[in-house]
């Protein structure tokens, strides 16, 4: 049996604790071996949860210093296409946190940069969570028939102050208050890739962005129009400041075919139609399940040869999408 790969996890902030839960589940092929971060705290902290024998300062002392497989790259967005770069001159292959660089520009020019050096995924975990992936099966299974149009809705109030005078969106993401592209951009690149993922090729033809809380640089609220290859009307529905609702997010689908229909709404996914069916998911199991699968994914993929499903080329059409809404809302230029 083939050793397990060693991999450099750089970045040991919040979602560095999810990527972790992730490579210990498959210990036997994978191991975090070594994770860096400038902050010692975090690095030790991440290091005594997970048994990871080496911690270092910064990601070019890790590099220089120990016998890697493959880098995860865990660190804030403005430091992937550096990182990037870095692990891509020692052709080590590299799973990199959305969005892989800040704008589409960037993200372009790296991957044209690092394609004959490196293997590279972008990690775009989302269209991975169990209920998306069972959507899709149905839908390519033909169980609602041609799909005519859909909606996907995001309401929540994590950005208004709670009881207690905090924003729960902001006291978990702090980062989020200084973003100039906060919910698009953060957020609905999630779900604008598992659009892709579900209906194929998307094009934005109308946006609207909006602010709504102070403590906010960028957007907080949004209404994207696309349509798919079909002909399809798609329309995301999106606030961050929406009063009434929880601070939690839960995503609501509708796709609407001519044979069918295809509902999500929070834990419970609904197959209208001809094959009727009606699952349940654990919204807790499944959000830690989808960086299982996407890091089984990677690891896969290496040992297997196989091309990443959220390759570089496939994930810069998500990123086409996110600077689509932007430019079509003039929302920079209104700033």
């Amino acid at each position: 049996m083939n050793k397990p790969l060693r991999i450099g996890l750089i970045g040991a902030g919040m979602v560095s604790h999810h990527h972790l839960i992730a490579w210990a589940s498959i210990a036997d092929q994978a191991r975090v071996v070594a994770v860096a971060d400038p902050s010692a705290d975090n690095g030790a902290r991440r290091a005594t949860e997970f048994e990871i024998p080496r911690i270092y300062a910064s990601a070019e002392a890790m590099l220089a210093e120990t016998d890697l497989d493959a880098i995860d790259i865990a660190a804030p967005r403005e430091m992937h296409a550096p990182l990037v770069r870095l692990a891509a001159a020692k052709h080590l292959p590299v799973l990199c946190q959305k969005p892989l660089a800040p704008n589409l520009q960037q993200a372009t020019d790296l991957a044209a940069e690092v394609r004959d050096l490196t293997r590279l995924m972008v990690h775009e975990n989302w269209r991975f969570r169990g209920y998306y992936r069972d959507a899709a099966a149905w839908l390519r299974e033909g169980r609602i028939g041609n799909v005519k149009q859909a909606q996907l809705t995001l309401l929540t109030s994590g950005v208004l102050p709670g009881p207690d005078g905090l924003c729960p969106a902001l006291e978990r993401q702090p980062f989020m208050r200084r973003e100039k592209r906060m919910l698009v951009a953060e957020v609905l690149i999630h779900h604008l890739d598992t659009l892709r993922m579900l209906l194929g090729p998307l094009r934005v033809t109308a946006a609207a962005l909006s602010r709504s809380s102070e403590q906010l640089v960028g957007e907080d609220g949004a209404v994207i129009q696309l349509q798919a290859g079909n002909g399809a009307g798609v329309t995301v529905f999106a606030s961050f400041a929406a009063h009434g609702h929880p601070a939690t997010q839960i995503d609501r689908l509708e796709i609407l075919g001519d044979k069918g229909a295809i509902k999500l709404d929070g834990p419970q996914l609904i197959c209208s139609g001809a094959s009727p069916q009606e699952r349940v998911y654990d919204l807790a199991t499944e959000y830690q399940g989808s960086y299982n699968r996407t890091i089984a994914h990677f690891v896969q993929s290496l040992r297997d040869n196989t091309p990443f499903e959220t390759a570089p080329q496939d994930n810069l059409e998500t990123l086409r999408l996110v600077e689509d809404c932007y430019r079509l809302s003039g929302w920079e230029a209104l700033q």
